[in-house]
């Protein structure tokens, strides 16, 4: 009996690894383009890597499998193959997608926050910080008085004495 107990959990463990297996390969596509010219391939390049996915933020349109992102870059190459420069090509993203589109965005009024917001959020937590440990009690407001010692050691010696 113990023997067809193992083998059940054995073909389990099998079949529970081969699912996960199976699953953890999600389908990728590559973009493959072809540029006749290589200052072509370059402006591409250099562009995909400027360009933020919008939809990860986090990353540039040639990191990203988001669809929004493999449409950016099929947009991308349709304008560089027409013979399009890098200023209109991004001239027509930030139009539009507006200036988060970019990397690194234009300083500009609707690009403030983009630029001051993290070091703005980086000095209100420090001057939390410093608030916070300001209003810690002292290490010689936890000491004992000498009453609680003594009290303290009587009730000791009578947990000792019994």
């Amino acid at each position: 009996m113990r023997f067809i107990v193992r083998k059940i959990t054995v073909l389990k463990a099998l079949v529970l690894a081969l699912g996960l297996s199976l699953g953890a390969q999600a389908p990728a596509s590559i973009d493959t383009y072809e540029f006749s010219d290589p200052g072509q391939e370059a402006l591409y390049l250099d562009l995909i890597q400027e360009l933020r996915c919008l939809v990860c933020q986090n990353q540039n349109i040639a990191d990203s499998n988001a669809e929004l992102a493999q449409d950016l870059r099929r947009k991308t190459y349709e304008m560089v193959k027409k013979g399009e420069n890098k200023d209109q090509i991004v001239e027509f993203m930030v139009a539009r997608y507006g200036d988060f589109v970019m990397y690194s965005p234009p300083f500009k009024a609707t690009t403030l926050m983009l630029w001051v917001g993290p070091v703005l959020i980086f000095v209100l937590a420090v001057a939390m910080l410093i608030r916070v440990i300001r209003r810690r009690p002292s290490s010689n407001d936890r000491l004992l008085s000498e009453e609680q010692r003594r009290r303290a050691e009587q009730l000791l010696n009578q947990t000792e004495e019994k």
